[in-house]
């Protein structure tokens, strides 16, 4: 439907439609294109930040001694905290950092500390509230594969003389590699085509896709402006239809590595 209506244009006086690559133009210049960098923007900056988070949590909580409890708890965790986001989120930050009235805030404020100039309601702002559930969903992603690395494997490295370094790098890093980068765009999806929260918080201040998608559907500028906002979604689809791909084919070779 999206890839026939994009290309699809209502006359605002007559309102009949016809056929026209006008949406499909648009979107690729001025504010919409904007947003599609904002978008792009946040979502490797998050990714590679709750990859990063995350991978070093799931290791230190299966490396960690007498670590059942603590890794049955992490994980408990990381599912409710994976699936918490949206609008109770947003409100949640705004109720602990948001503006002058946060908890925290004031808390710190009392003691004579600021936050140096950060504010919830920036791009900045955003990548925060998104580490809040991308960090948890790379923790349950990852989980897996790290227990996937098979003991034999060190102790056939340590007895051939190999240092902890040569182990990551020739064994360890190789295997791991597949995962942790389809786990990353795995990240990178969540938080490309994530609304609700930044809608809370930041509105049509911050350019975001998913933003510019609502605005246009729901035709608060101009007649047949839900054309252009289908025209933004296509975009949308195919850009995460390409990374839904390259997830696919990095998973086949976790598989491979891991069976």
């Amino acid at each position: 439907m999206l890839a026939v209506e994009a290309f699809r244009a209502t006359d605002p006086v007559t309102y009949q439609e016809s056929w026209s690559t006008d949406s499909i133009v648009a979107v690729t210049d001025g504010a919409y294109r904007r947003a599609y960098l904002g978008s792009l923007q946040l979502s490797l900056t998050t990714a590679v930040i709750g990859a990063v988070l995350g991978l070093a949590l799931a290791v230190a909580v299966l490396g960690a001694r007498r670590g059942r409890l603590l890794r049955r708890l992490v994980l408990t965790a990381s599912g409710v905290l994976a699936n918490f986001g949206g609008i109770p989120l947003a409100f949640a930050f705004i109720a602990t950092i948001g503006g002058q009235a946060g908890v925290l805030t004031v808390l710190l404020r009392d003691f004579g500390v600021g936050l140096g100039g950060f504010s919830l309601y920036s791009m900045s702002g955003l990548t925060v509230v998104y580490l809040y559930f991308l960090v948890p969903l790379m923790v349950l992603t990852i989980v897996p594969a790290l227990e996937g690395l098979r003991p034999q494997w060190r102790e056939a490295s340590d007895n051939l003389g190999a240092t902890g370094w040569q182990y990551w790098r020739y064994v360890g890093g190789p295997v791991l590699a597949p995962p942790v980068i389809g786990a990353t765009m795995l990240l990178f999806a969540s938080s490309f085509a994530a609304y609700a929260t930044a809608r809370a918080l930041v509105g049509s201040s911050v350019p975001l896709v998913t933003l510019q998608i609502a605005d246009a559907l729901s035709s608060n500028v101009l007649v047949g402006s839900e054309n252009l906002g289908k025209a933004l979604a296509l975009g949308m689809v195919a850009l995460i239809g390409v990374v839904m791909v390259f997830y696919t084919w990095v998973q086949r070779r976790t598989q491979r590595w891991l069976q």
